[in-house]
């Protein structure tokens, strides 16, 4: 059963085109993912499929519900963890999770053993008195997700959710959300620029510049690259290029003094290309492709992450304040 069905969607902010005809569906017990840059239209996404933005044209229902004109169905079935952290520094962690079921109309026979059940699932419960202000950036990510789960939602969105941990804490915090898809059968809609974090996901939709380049299980988009990634290093980069190019008809590229490209069966490609190039090799390499090799191909690009200072922050919310 599909929980997310979006056709079409566009948005538009002036004459920016933020979003541009993004189709996907995502299904209920499900881990989906949006791989795109910063600037990509993630956001923007995640943010009509929560109804706080009205989509400029296009369709889209969560847990059937239309984003448009149910909005109250649409919240109810849904827990939001926003890029930003969102919590009330000044009150401690059960007073947020009870701040968050009050406002949900969660009876309190429900959300007493809801709220020690997630704070318990999350490694939290010893630190259920504690001020959030006391809480290190993990335990503050961790509170975030309970708080989304509070309510019993049909969809979980995590918009960058290990944005700024170190690697321990965010392989930590995918701990949890493995655990709670088992637990919950819940539908986890994710965005990242964290090509690692996207090994997760049961399937990917990459974006860039608003659309949807390709979207499909992790291992069948790396399948797409065309095999195995080989990396070579030459006395004469250029020429090697050439004949690369010229007599095994191949399309390399170079990037930091090195040639890379993919070949069908690399292991069986290796000996062969090893006795017969012409040219003096200093190193060679044989991998796997990766998500990063992918987005490369498809986009011609690196993925990278794009920094935006204050002020255009606040000039970006102010145009979607006022549309």
């Amino acid at each position: 059963m599909d929980v997310i069905e979006a056709s079409n969607l566009v948005k538009r902010f002036g004459e920016l085109e933020a979003v541009k005809g993004v189709s996907f569906s995502v299904k209920e017990g499900e881990i989906f993912g949006f791989l795109g840059p910063n600037g990509a239209g993630k956001t923007t996404t995640i943010n009509i499929l929560c109804t706080l933005l009205k989509p400029t044209d296009g369709q889209a229902k969560v847990n059937g519900h239309d984003v448009i004109r149910e909005r109250s169905q649409v919240r109810q079935s849904i827990g939001l963890v926003f890029q930003e952290p969102t919590l009330d520094d000044y009150l401690t962690a059960e007073q947020n999770l009870r701040f968050h079921g009050y406002a949900y109309g969660i009876p309190k026979n429900v959300l007493e053993p809801r709220l020690k059940e997630l704070l318990e699932m999350m490694e939290l419960w010893d630190r259920r008195k504690g001020k959030i202000n006391t809480y290190s950036g993990g335990m503050k990510r961790r509170l975030e997700i309970a708080r989304g789960l509070l309510h019993h939602p049909r969809v979980l969105f995590l918009d960058e959710p290990t944005l700024g941990l170190d690697p321990q804490t965010r392989r930590r915090i995918w701990d949890y959300i493995h655990d709670l898809r088992k637990r919950e059968n819940l539908a986890i809609f994710m965005t990242t620029h964290y090509m690692d974090e996207a090994e997760n996901c049961d399937r990917i939709a990459i974006i860039d510049y608003g659309r949807t380049v390709a979207l499909d299980t992790v291992e069948k988009l790396k399948d797409g690259i065309g095999g195995d990634v080989i990396s070579v290093k030459t006395e004469d980069n250029e020429e090697a290029v050439r004949l690369l190019e010229e007599q095994y008809k191949l399309k390399p590229g170079i990037e930091n003094g090195i040639i890379s490209f993919t070949v069908p069966h690399g292991e069986e490609f290796l000996p062969k290309f090893v006795s017969g190039f012409p040219l003096r090799l200093f190193s060679i390499g044989l991998r796997r492709p990766t998500l990063e090799d992918v987005f490369l191909k498809l986009t011609g690009r690196n993925i990278r992450e794009q920094e935006v200072d204050s002020m255009q922050k606040m000039k970006n919310m102010a145009r979607m304040r006022r549309h």
